[in-house]
């Protein structure tokens, strides 16, 4: 299996590498392992929905 560096993910998915850290040690990436203090992510592996983003429901 080919992994990714959380910079090379970060890159990928168009967000910051502290974000992809998070969502790894969070366990939101599924096949993610930490090695030292580096992030292997699965080259296959799937950008996680943003916890932060909330949809509001405008209907009363």
């Amino acid at each position: 299996m080919e992994y990714l560096t959380s910079a090379e993910c970060a890159e990928k998915w168009g967000i910051s590498q502290r974000r992809v850290a998070v969502y790894c040690k969070e366990g939101r990436i599924e096949g993610a392992v930490i090695r030292g203090k580096m992030w292997l992510i699965p080259e296959k592996a799937k950008k996680p929905d943003d916890p932060r983003r909330v949809r509001k429901n405008n209907s009363k």
